[in-house]
């Protein structure tokens, strides 16, 4: 199965004055590069329905309330990715002349659903009951996706601008989460650690998510190298789910690092 995108830059095999290719350029889901875009955010939604149901038990629920609770959780996220899923397929993403244009409008509504995800009923029981240490090493999957966001690029599908050969150094927060949840985990770092580490997180999440959108056609900033991948799927997952969920980890892990140390659960 193969899905044909629309090259708007000169990639890595383009020669300079070629302008915007209206062919495009075909990936296929068989790639592991571009199946990483699917597989990660269906990882990602299984740790969150688990993590729901994992938090609610330790808070003293019942194994039916945790049931509960798990399953709306797993169903309003099922909705999501279907939803941005068709959104991108429909092509609506991509009408750039609208004000204000569909694709803005949904990244408003990930910071939306991350804030809301992350101070609603969910984000505070998984800041008090999920181990510090396994929030952070959640954040983790940041590393295998900045790979594959690379691999995007040497396949000219994504701007350079995008990948840690350009201006995105978020590959970073995925490999330091490891380490420093690692940390946590045996004792050897504390809470200070996790707060800078999360600072620098979110600091590199911001920066990315500035690139991007600078990159789109309504901004142009780096003239012919747009950013339009991410409104076809799978490629629209990584802002809908993983940039959400990066976001709203960042802010989950604030919310724990708030709470008194005897508050929270015993595994640090």
């Amino acid at each position: 199965m193969s899905l044909r995108i629309a090259r708007s830059y000169w990639g890595p095999g383009s020669r300079a004055g070629r302008g915007i290719e209206s062919s495009g350029v075909e990936v296929h889901y068989s790639d592991p590069a571009v199946a990483a875009f699917v597989l990660i955010p269906t990882l990602l939604a299984a740790v969150l329905v688990w993590g729901t149901g994992f938090a609610w038990r330790r808070s003293g629920a019942s194994d039916a309330a945790a049931t509960r609770a798990s399953f709306a959780v797993g169903g309003a996220t099922v909705v999501w990715m279907a939803a941005t899923w068709l959104a991108a397929q429909s092509g609506i993403l991509r009408l750039w002349d609208r004000t204000p244009p569909p694709f803005g409008v949904l990244l408003l509504a990930i910071v939306a659903v991350a804030t809301l995800l992350a101070f609603g009923a969910v984000g505070r029981r998984l800041a008090l009951f999920v181990p510090l240490w396994l929030l952070v090493a959640v954040q983790g999957f940041r590393l295998p996706l900045e790979l594959a966001m690379h691999a995007m690029y040497e396949r000219g599908v994504m701007p350079v601008e995008m990948s840690f050969s350009g201006r995105n150094f978020d590959v970073v927060s995925g490999a330091t989460a490891l380490v420093v949840a690692a940390l946590v985990f045996m004792g050897r770092g504390g809470r200070r650690l996790v707060a800078a580490w999360n600072v620098l997180g979110l600091a590199l999440l911001v920066n990315v998510v500035v690139v991007a959108l600078l990159g789109t056609p309504r901004f142009r900033y780096f003239g012919d190298h747009l950013n339009v991948w991410v409104t076809y799927p799978p490629f629209v997952w990584l802002p809908a789910v993983m940039v959400l969920a990066a976001l709203a980890g960042h802010l989950v892990i604030f919310g724990a690092l708030r709470q008194p140390s005897g508050s929270r659960t015993s595994l640090q």
